[in-house]
Protein backbone atom coordinates (compact mmCIF):
# COMPACT_ATOMS: atom_id res chain seq x y z
CA UNK A 1 0.00 0.00 0.00
CA UNK A 2 1.75 3.12 -1.24
CA UNK A 3 1.08 6.22 0.87
CA UNK A 4 1.17 10.09 -0.69
CA UNK A 5 0.36 12.99 0.65
CA UNK A 6 -1.09 15.94 -0.23
CA UNK A 7 0.02 18.64 1.68
CA UNK A 8 0.40 22.33 2.19
CA UNK A 9 -1.25 25.45 4.34
CA UNK A 10 -4.52 25.90 5.30
CA UNK A 11 -6.85 27.09 2.43
CA UNK A 12 -4.33 26.39 -0.44
CA UNK A 13 -7.02 23.80 -2.08
CA UNK A 14 -5.86 20.07 -0.65
CA UNK A 15 -9.17 18.96 -0.46
CA UNK A 16 -9.54 20.21 -3.76
CA UNK A 17 -7.48 18.55 -5.41
CA UNK A 18 -8.06 15.09 -3.51
CA UNK A 19 -11.66 15.61 -4.54
CA UNK A 20 -10.43 15.87 -8.29
CA UNK A 21 -7.74 13.41 -8.20
CA UNK A 22 -10.06 10.20 -7.34
CA UNK A 23 -11.76 9.69 -9.79
CA UNK A 24 -9.10 10.36 -12.00
CA UNK A 25 -7.32 7.67 -10.01
CA UNK A 26 -9.78 5.35 -10.00
CA UNK A 27 -10.08 5.55 -14.13
CA UNK A 28 -7.00 4.55 -14.19
CA UNK A 29 -7.29 1.12 -12.35
CA UNK A 30 -6.51 2.56 -8.97
CA UNK A 31 -8.04 1.61 -5.36
CA UNK A 32 -7.91 4.76 -3.45
CA UNK A 33 -8.48 5.68 0.78
CA UNK A 34 -8.07 8.90 2.23
CA UNK A 35 -6.99 10.39 5.69
CA UNK A 36 -7.85 13.76 6.76
CA UNK A 37 -6.28 15.22 9.39
CA UNK A 38 -8.01 18.06 11.14
CA UNK A 39 -6.52 20.58 13.91
CA UNK A 40 -10.35 21.35 14.69
CA UNK A 41 -13.11 19.34 16.48
CA UNK A 42 -14.91 16.96 13.86
CA UNK A 43 -17.98 15.73 13.75
CA UNK A 44 -20.06 13.16 11.91
CA UNK A 45 -20.47 13.29 8.11
CA UNK A 46 -22.47 15.84 6.67
CA UNK A 47 -23.05 16.24 3.59
CA UNK A 48 -20.47 18.95 2.04
CA UNK A 49 -17.93 18.63 4.40
CA UNK A 50 -14.82 17.77 3.10
CA UNK A 51 -14.86 13.90 4.40
CA UNK A 52 -18.36 13.10 2.77
CA UNK A 53 -16.69 14.95 -0.07
CA UNK A 54 -13.49 12.38 -0.36
CA UNK A 55 -16.19 9.56 -0.15
CA UNK A 56 -18.69 11.18 -2.83
CA UNK A 57 -15.45 11.26 -4.88
CA UNK A 58 -15.04 7.08 -5.10
CA UNK A 59 -12.50 6.78 -2.27
CA UNK A 60 -12.97 3.31 -0.67
CA UNK A 61 -12.44 3.98 2.87
CA UNK A 62 -12.57 7.63 4.37
CA UNK A 63 -10.45 7.94 7.96
CA UNK A 64 -11.32 11.17 8.95
CA UNK A 65 -8.53 12.77 11.64
CA UNK A 66 -8.63 15.41 14.26
CA UNK A 67 -7.09 15.58 18.21
CA UNK A 68 -10.33 14.77 19.51
CA UNK A 69 -11.63 11.80 17.36
CA UNK A 70 -10.94 10.22 14.69
CA UNK A 71 -13.90 8.73 12.12
CA UNK A 72 -14.59 5.61 11.00
CA UNK A 73 -16.01 6.79 14.32
CA UNK A 74 -14.01 6.34 17.54
CA UNK A 75 -14.17 8.36 20.45
CA UNK A 76 -10.84 9.26 21.74
CA UNK A 77 -11.54 10.25 24.87
CA UNK A 78 -8.43 11.35 27.01
CA UNK A 79 -6.11 8.98 25.11
CA UNK A 80 -3.58 10.74 22.35
CA UNK A 81 -4.02 11.40 19.16
CA UNK A 82 -3.04 7.98 17.04
CA UNK A 83 -0.09 8.63 14.88
CA UNK A 84 -0.26 7.99 11.11
CA UNK A 85 0.86 4.77 11.13
CA UNK A 86 -1.83 3.38 13.15
CA UNK A 87 -4.31 5.12 11.26
CA UNK A 88 -2.91 3.43 8.17
CA UNK A 89 -2.62 -0.27 10.05
CA UNK A 90 -6.99 0.13 10.56
CA UNK A 91 -7.54 0.49 6.38
CA UNK A 92 -8.22 -2.18 4.27
CA UNK A 93 -5.52 -2.59 1.66
CA UNK A 94 -5.59 -0.48 -1.53
CA UNK A 95 -3.25 0.62 -3.63
CA UNK A 96 -2.65 4.57 -2.81
CA UNK A 97 -3.91 6.26 0.47
CA UNK A 98 -3.84 9.84 -0.45
CA UNK A 99 -2.78 11.72 3.42
CA UNK A 100 -4.25 15.22 3.90
CA UNK A 101 -2.49 16.72 6.95
CA UNK A 102 0.43 15.67 8.69
CA UNK A 103 2.52 18.08 6.42
CA UNK A 104 6.14 17.39 8.89
CA UNK A 105 5.64 13.40 8.66
CA UNK A 106 8.54 11.68 6.86
CA UNK A 107 6.41 9.91 3.89
CA UNK A 108 6.53 10.76 0.37
CA UNK A 109 4.60 14.23 -0.25
CA UNK A 110 3.33 16.44 -2.67
CA UNK A 111 2.77 20.32 -1.66
CA UNK A 112 0.37 22.46 -2.94
CA UNK A 113 2.38 26.11 -2.98
CA UNK A 114 0.63 29.39 -3.49
CA UNK A 115 3.12 32.52 -2.52
CA UNK A 116 -0.32 34.27 -2.33
CA UNK A 117 -0.39 33.14 1.11
CA UNK A 118 0.16 35.34 3.62
CA UNK A 119 3.10 34.64 6.27
CA UNK A 120 3.47 31.05 5.08
CA UNK A 121 7.01 29.68 3.60
CA UNK A 122 7.35 26.49 1.26
CA UNK A 123 8.57 23.49 2.49
CA UNK A 124 9.84 21.66 -0.93
CA UNK A 125 12.81 23.84 -0.57
CA UNK A 126 14.08 22.03 2.37
CA UNK A 127 11.82 18.56 3.30
CA UNK A 128 13.62 15.68 1.18
CA UNK A 129 10.16 14.16 1.75
CA UNK A 130 8.30 16.62 -0.88
CA UNK A 131 8.27 14.50 -4.19
CA UNK A 132 6.46 17.17 -6.18
CA UNK A 133 5.17 20.29 -6.03
CA UNK A 134 2.00 21.71 -7.72
CA UNK A 135 0.24 25.34 -7.70
CA UNK A 136 -1.21 27.96 -10.38
CA UNK A 137 0.89 28.53 -11.97
CA UNK A 138 3.70 26.25 -10.75
CA UNK A 139 6.52 26.73 -8.74
CA UNK A 140 9.85 26.67 -9.50
CA UNK A 141 11.71 24.38 -7.66
CA UNK A 142 14.89 25.45 -9.78
CA UNK A 143 14.74 29.12 -8.42
CA UNK A 144 14.51 27.23 -4.84
CA UNK A 145 17.61 24.62 -4.48
CA UNK A 146 15.83 21.49 -6.00
CA UNK A 147 15.98 21.63 -9.90
CA UNK A 148 14.85 17.65 -10.18
CA UNK A 149 11.80 18.11 -8.43
CA UNK A 150 9.00 18.00 -10.64
CA UNK A 151 6.60 21.32 -10.61
CA UNK A 152 2.82 20.27 -11.79
CA UNK A 153 0.01 22.52 -12.76
CA UNK A 154 -3.20 22.42 -10.29
CA UNK A 155 -5.11 23.39 -13.88
CA UNK A 156 -3.97 20.40 -15.03
CA UNK A 157 -5.18 17.28 -12.45
CA UNK A 158 -4.81 14.62 -15.31
CA UNK A 159 -1.28 15.37 -15.74
CA UNK A 160 -1.07 15.43 -11.96
CA UNK A 161 -3.38 12.06 -12.11
CA UNK A 162 -0.64 10.36 -13.88
CA UNK A 163 1.96 11.71 -12.31
CA UNK A 164 0.17 9.91 -8.63
CA UNK A 165 -0.43 6.58 -10.98
CA UNK A 166 3.14 6.02 -11.94
CA UNK A 167 4.19 6.50 -8.24
CA UNK A 168 1.66 4.13 -6.84
CA UNK A 169 2.78 1.49 -9.27
CA UNK A 170 6.75 1.99 -8.84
Amino acid sequence: MKILGISGWSGCGKTTLIVALLPRLRARGLRVSTIKHSHHDIAAHSPGKDSDRHRQAGAEEVLLVSGQRWLLWHELRDAPEPGLPELLARLQPVDLVLVEGWKSGAYPKLEIWRPTQPNQQPRFPWDPHVIAVAGDPPPDPAAQGRPELPALSLADPDRISDFIAAFARA
